[in-house]
């Protein structure tokens, strides 16, 4: 749904929804199917090395999740080096997924946290090579400046540990990185609830990424609607303008005139 005539434009295409969703840890592929329609999304995000979209031989995404519908984002996810994220990256372009890839490059099994090095590093190879590149990095405003002026079309910084459910935890950084940012900015990793979408969009976030909060939530299908509606509200609080926060309270109804 475009708000306002305010499409979210990504890497010079245009799109309604503000959500991307990812296709992991749902029971099956037609539940991915059905919540993804739920959601509204029109990015469909897929990690390469865990969800089959290249092999048409075996069960594959893209007879459940159609490439003409759908933007499909190839992912590195799994990948501890820039060397190997590099090569995922090159086995989605041959196979004609197409230049617009997510990176990830993690550098802690425990917490998924990104290499901030070895993203920079992947990035740099990848954009030289004329991929369009949404890296999965900290909420580091110096970092997603790096990557920026690396030439990444978006910069994604985490909200909270992947699939941890905890929401936004540093509001702070992400308006530092708002406030410096050229591209668009996309909240990826974190979210656990529809109040956490709402409030990254909220913030001026441009959108939102998700994979666990909607796949792993006890209804998947709604939750996926419930994501869909808290993102487009979020959006239209943003470009409302919400009210200064006060310390005392203000009358709702003028007192001047007031009946005697």
């Amino acid at each position: 749904m475009r708000v306002r005539n305010d499409p979210f434009v990504l890497a010079g295409r245009e799109y309604g929804s503000r959500l991307i969703v990812g296709t992991g840890k749902y029971k099956d592929f037609e539940e991915t199917r059905r919540a993804i329609e739920a959601s509204g999304a029109e990015i469909v995000t897929v990690a390469l090395r865990r969800v089959n979209i290249t092999d048409r031989s075996q069960e594959n995404l893209l007879d459940y999740v159609d490439p003409k519908q759908y933007t499909i984002l190839p992912n590195t996810a799994g990948c501890y080096t820039a060397e190997e994220a590099v090569r995922t990256a090159r086995l989605a372009r041959e196979a004609g997924v197409g230049t617009l890839v997510k990176l990830e490059v993690i550098g802690d099994p425990k917490t998924l946290f990104p290499d901030v090095p070895a993203t920079l590093e992947a990035a740099r190879v990848l954009v030289k090579e004329g991929f369009s590149v949404l890296p999965y990095i900290t909420d580091d405003p110096i970092a997603c400046k790096r990557l920026e002026e690396i030439g990444c079309p978006a910069v994604m910084p985490l909200a909270a540990p992947i699939g941890s459910g905890l929401g936004i935890r540093n509001p702070y950084n992400l308006q530092i990185i708002l406030e410096q940012s050229q591209v668009p900015v996309i909240v990826d990793a974190g979210v656990g609830t529809a109040s956490d979408a709402a409030v990254a969009l909220e913030l001026g976030c441009d959108a939102v990424l998700m994979n666990t909060a909607i796949a792993g939530a006890k209804d998947p299908i709604l939750m996926a609607e419930a994501m869909r509606q808290a993102v487009e509200a979020g959006r239209k609080a943003f470009l409302a303008g919400r009210i200064p926060k006060k310390l005392y309270a203000t009358a709702s109804s003028p007192t001047e005139q007031m009946i005697e």
